[in-house]
């Protein structure tokens, strides 16, 4: 692919991802009450599911990296994940916190190798 290519995909693919956290983020956070960051969750959760998915289906080199880094990267967000543990710690919510943490390394381990699987039979 030639580099123009790569940086458009790149520019398309990353808004695309960002723009669909901001909507998935959004939808649960409405229909889920309390403190815990569910939206983040899912985002999260849904992003190592189709990470493990592409991974499994061994794209080339150059797709695997623009759905990859662009799409899932933009989509998925440690940053926010790490901020809203930080947050519900200054709250003093440490249940809360360390579920997030547990609940999020535990679970998007499984969905991305949940996804693999998957990935791998088709």
């Amino acid at each position: 692919m030639t580099d123009i290519l790569v940086w458009g995909g790149v520019l398309v693919l990353g808004g695309v991802g960002a723009v669909a956290r901001f909507l998935v983020d959004r939808t649960v956070a409405r229909r889920t009450a309390g403190s815990f960051p569910f939206g983040t969750l899912v985002v999260n959760l849904s992003g190592a599911l189709v990470l493990g998915f592409l991974t499994g289906l061994a794209l080339p080199h150059d797709v695997a990296l623009l759905a990859g880094t662009a799409l899932i990267g933009s989509y998925t967000t440690f940053s926010t994940w790490m901020f809203e543990t930080q947050r519900l710690g200054e709250e003093r919510q440490a249940g809360y916190a360390a579920a997030n943490i547990l609940v999020s390394v535990a679970l998007g381990l499984a969905a991305a190798a949940a996804g693999m699987w998957l990935g791998m039979r088709l």
